[in-house]
């Protein structure tokens, strides 16, 4: 009967002692499985990060390679136009002013911040065309912009050329002069010819100037 409730006992404790193991098992799995996802989450998390930082360093290079992009083109557009300057620089060396016809506001009225040629200045135009093409010999025609000493260096300069730029324009659309055969140029207010302190004055240094040289 002893023997019976030894072997009773021995088999309830190798069956709690099985039911512990299981238990602990159970828990020894699932620390290790939340270690796995917390391990997973962190790793997703840093390929996540990795892809915005490479999608910023793509902007950002695409960004720069615009910027170069832009500032090689504007080297190409400022040397462009030195190199057109120079060209002309080069033509007037060679040539001899046969006249010069002048436009200006006290006569041929330009509107405020207008480039528009004026009516008035249509027949002086036409007529210098008439008289170019009736000559028996290439000529090449400098058109100066001028503007009196109201407003700034950078805002003149840019009207001056405009004006210049219409009459060319004029000369060109409306009588048929070679655009070739013409060269605009601006001095905006540096080279007056009367006095900016009157309104009179003023009128005089706002004016086109075409040079007609061979």
């Amino acid at each position: 009967m002893r023997k019976r409730t030894t072997t009773v006992v021995a088999l309830l404790a190798i069956g709690v002692l099985a039911v512990s193991v299981g238990c602990v098992t159970k828990k020894v799995y699932r620390k290790d499985q939340e270690q796995t996802d917390t391990r997973m989450k962190g790793v997703e998390s840093g390929v996540e990060q990795n892809e915005r930082r490479v999608g910023d360093l793509r902007k950002e290079t695409d960004t720069r390679i615009s910027e170069v992009k832009g500032t090689a083109e504007k080297a190409v557009e400022i040397g462009s136009a030195a190199m057109n300057k120079a060209q002309d620089a080069e033509k007037l060396a060679r040539g001899k002013v046969l006249w010069t016809v002048t436009l200006s506001d006290d006569r041929v009225k330009f509107s405020f911040d207008q480039d528009a040629v004026p009516s008035e200045a249509a027949m002086d135009l036409d007529d210098l065309s008439a008289k170019v093409k009736s000559m028996d010999k290439t000529v090449y025609l400098e058109i100066e912009g001028h503007t009196d000493n109201i407003g700034s260096d950078d805002y003149n300069m840019q009207l001056g050329e405009k004006r210049a730029k219409a009459v060319m324009t004029y000369l060109n659309e409306k009588d048929g002069l070679p655009l070739h055969a013409m060269s605009v140029i601006s001095y905006g207010k540096s080279k007056p010819v009367a006095d900016n302190k009157t309104k009179q004055g003023r009128a005089q240094n706002r004016r086109v100037v075409i040079r007609v040289l061979e």
